[in-house]
């Protein structure tokens, strides 16, 4: 037997098409429904009334645009204040009447032992916030401004601290 054989000789290697008119079918059809495919799937995708995570309310919209920060003009040339006024300004609300804590302008007695912490302390609180005090750097008044204040509280209740100058550069 071997492949020679009569038997063999006329084997049938025909696929599934089998005219031209199967063919012509065929192609059509193998690009005509995934053309309707993809019609279908965006006539999906936009129709269908879908929800952002969170939903679509007016608050989540605010939300998601809202600013992200802030720029402030200020005035770069204006006079440095001075401790007694900054005080006034920010300070006194609280440190005049000793609320929630807050020792009171001339008083020795409460000041002695933060006086003794240094300058460089008591600034840093003033800037950061202590206790029931909240934070004064970054307000109306630069921290330079901020130290004066302290200098002049401080003062009032004994404290022998030199107020701070502006860097050389920075004065006019």
């Amino acid at each position: 037997m071997s492949d020679n054989s009569p038997d063999h000789a006329h084997e049938d290697h025909t696929g599934p098409v089998k005219t031209p008119k199967q063919m012509l079918i065929l192609s059509f059809a193998s690009f005509v429904i995934p053309v309707f495919i993809i019609i279908g799937l965006v006539y999906y995708v936009t129709l269908a009334n879908k929800t952002a995570p969170g939903g679509d309310t007016e608050r989540s919209v605010a939300e998601r645009i809202q600013k992200v920060g802030a720029v402030e003009i200020r005035d770069a040339n204006r006079p440095m204040k001075a401790g007694q006024e900054v005080y006034k300004a920010q300070c006194a609300a609280c440190h005049d009447a000793g609320l929630a804590g807050a020792p009171k302008f001339a008083d020795a007695g409460a000041w002695a032992a933060r006086i003794k912490t240094g300058y460089d302390a008591l600034l840093n609180s003033a800037l950061k916030g202590k206790n029931a005090m909240g934070a004064q750097g970054g307000g109306d008044y630069s921290d330079l401004e901020i130290g004066r204040a302290v200098v002049y509280l401080t003062t009032s209740a004994g404290g022998k601290f030199k107020e701070p100058e502006a860097p050389a550069a920075e004065k006019k």
